[in-house]
């Protein structure tokens, strides 16, 4: 007996297996919902860990962590959820097996992983592309792919027959050019900014890799191949997302202890700053600049960043 059900863990019973009038007969145990809320509480103590360690950072600089304080908290979420029991719906197993463990005709999907996904993985590839200093176009098509990566990945998951294979193919097609981004360009973008900033990119980048080539085999023998329990698929999943999430944080916030985000095109203005674009010296900051009077300033050599 576990500690959760010594302490009378209920979420099971309080819940149930039953969505849309269908029931889940290949679900989580206790086991699988104390797994999950223990990763709950890693997230959770991790999200404030990276929100503490922002308020020794000035504010112009606690950027990375507060990306990564966010993956966190989403996730936090989520495994709160799947803990609870909640945030998953039945769908009919394909192929249906003999083993005891994944034997019965409704199995229990999470959708409220791929919720948490399509808002965490995007947030972990600006922390990469950002470290990287990658131009904000390729920033913004890579979250493109990814948004189709994890979406194709949901769709498949609810789709009982063996088209579900097709949403698989398209999703790892996705996951082949995210890879590609990370191994070859953004990892030569990084390293051009200093040899810093190249290795924070290349433990971080080398570490999200590797994990996420490992996610679609989860998906394999979870949601698409019915070939392991849903406790297995809660402790798989679960071990993915602590490296990948509080794991990689921890790394990524330790490796721009001495980078100025500023070194990598982040120029960030506190509120409290007077911004030379808007309040200016006297001088022309720009080809229709203002000078200190309000008036129109000649025009300008040197752009101010904003």
């Amino acid at each position: 007996m576990s500690i959760f059900e010594k302490r009378g863990n209920g979420a099971l019973q309080a819940n149930g297996f039953t969505v849309n009038g269908a029931t889940s007969d290949i679900h989580i145990t206790t086991h699988g919902s104390d797994w999950y809320w223990a990763v709950c509480a890693v997230m959770t103590v991790a999200t404030f860990a990276f929100a503490g360690l922002a308020q020794t950072k000035p504010r112009q600089q606690r950027i990375f962590h507060y990306i990564t304080a966010a993956i966190t908290m989403v996730a936090a979420i989520a495994y709160f959820t799947m803990g609870s029991n909640l945030g998953f719906t039945p769908i009919a197993a394909n192929p249906q097996r003999n083993n005891p463990k994944v034997h019965g005709v409704y199995r229990q999907i999470f959708y409220v992983r791929y919720i948490d996904w399509v808002i965490t993985t995007p947030l972990l590839l600006m922390d990469l592309l950002l470290t990287a200093a990658m131009p904000w176009p390729t920033v913004l098509f890579v979250i493109l792919v990814d948004e189709v990566m994890i979406i194709t990945g949901l769709v498949g998951a609810l789709v009982y027959s063996n088209y579900k294979w097709g949403y698989f193919a398209f999703g790892n097609a996705a996951l082949f050019y995210i890879v590609y981004v990370l191994v070859w360009e953004a990892r030569k973008h990084a390293n051009a900014m200093g040899k810093d900033v190249g290795k924070a990119f290349l433990i971080c980048g080398s570490l999200t890799t590797v994990l996420w080539i490992l996610y679609p085999i989860a998906w394999g023998v979870c949601e698409g191949g019915n070939v392991i329990s849903p406790d297995s698929e809660a402790v798989f999943y679960g071990i993915l997302d602590l490296f990948a999430k509080p794991v990689f944080g921890a790394l990524l916030i330790w490796g721009h202890r001495g980078i100025d985000p500023a070194r990598l095109g982040l120029h960030i203005h506190d509120y409290d700053e007077k911004d030379q674009a808007i309040h200016g010296n006297g001088h022309s900051n720009g080809a229709n600049g203002y000078d200190g009077n309000g008036t129109n300033g000649n025009v300008g050599n040197v752009a101010t960043t904003v």
